[in-house]
């Protein structure tokens, strides 16, 4: 069940296929989008990562970098999902003929439907329990291996298709315990964090595997009696777990590449700590 380089990129976003769509456009190469406004591709509804209020994380990226850049900033918005790419920095205004958006804030580094800058975030997917039941000793994602088997498994493991915790579960015989969501919901409105945060609260899972930034989310916005814990996964030879995030333009458009790029080094620690705020678990 190994994925290839599309399939997990993906992946990573949260929800499969998530910026799947759109084929080759001819491009201006060289060219950067206008210098007053940055056009930013985002999805309205996709916390932690974006929403329409400018509560996610790639939000507070976007407008530190508008910040620094001089430029005000407006969003195409698109379920980020089939036809993302498409839909929003391939799409060009009937009117104009401009472009809709010039940059989307998060893409799996070496994404195969844009150009990518250099990354600004390397996580990896997490285990998200409740600390109760057994659970409140683990102190990483493999500790729940070591439970007793009669408590293993009892366990009911929610988890998306075609993610790395897929392949985790069958390599480690627990597939018939595995409750798999499909890699996109019909409901834009229903997305990775809602639906684990629901599974787990009424008891429909145990445990749950998702990519590291809807992990401590979900994790930190928690408010019932009990704990929530949220623990990395560790790098696996077999199983990749972890990914790079870059910002997503164009290809051909060097010039401002470039210009993410210098910005990203130069900003590092500011983005870091947008991160730590979200509760990402970040690696080095």
């Amino acid at each position: 069940m190994r994925m290839g380089r599309r399939q997990a990129g993906v992946a990573v976003i949260g929800i499969c296929a998530a910026l799947a769509g759109g084929g080759a456009a001819a491009q201006q190469a060289g060219a950067q989008p206008a210098d007053t406004v940055l056009r930013v591709c985002a999805d309205p509804n996709d916390l932690p990562q974006s929403n329409s209020r400018g509560e996610g994380y790639e939000n507070k990226i976007a407008q530190a970098l508008a910040r620094d850049l001089g430029r005000k900033i407006e969003y195409t918005y698109f379920p980020q999902r089939m036809g993302f790419v498409r839909n929003t920095l391939r799409a060009r205004d009937e009117t104009t003929q401009q472009f809709k958006c010039d940059l989307i804030i998060g893409v799996p580094t070496g994404y195969d439907l844009t150009a990518t800058t250099q990354p600004y975030m390397h996580s990896t997917y997490a285990l998200v329990a409740p600390a109760r039941g057994g659970l409140e000793g683990l102190k990483n994602a493999e500790d729940l291996l070591k439970l007793p088997a009669s408590k293993l498994h009892a366990l009911r493991v929610g988890l998306f298709a075609r993610t790395p915790a897929s392949d985790w579960v069958l390599q480690n015989g627990l597939i018939d315990h595995a409750v798999l969501y499909p890699p996109q919901s019909g409901d834009p409105k229903e997305t990775p964090d809602t639906i684990v945060e629901r599974d787990l609260l009424a008891g429909t899972i145990d445990v749950a595997i998702v990519w590291g930034p809807i992990a401590g989310f979900v994790v930190n916005r928690h408010s019932g009696p009990d704990t929530w814990i949220a623990l990395p996964f560790k790098p696996d030879p077999k199983i990749r777990f972890d990914y790079q995030i870059s910002m997503g333009v164009r290809f051909g458009e060097r010039e401002w590449k470039d210009t993410l790029d210098a910005w990203i080094g130069a900003h590092r620690a500011e983005i870091a700590q947008i991160l730590a705020g979200y509760h990402i678990p970040l690696l080095e």
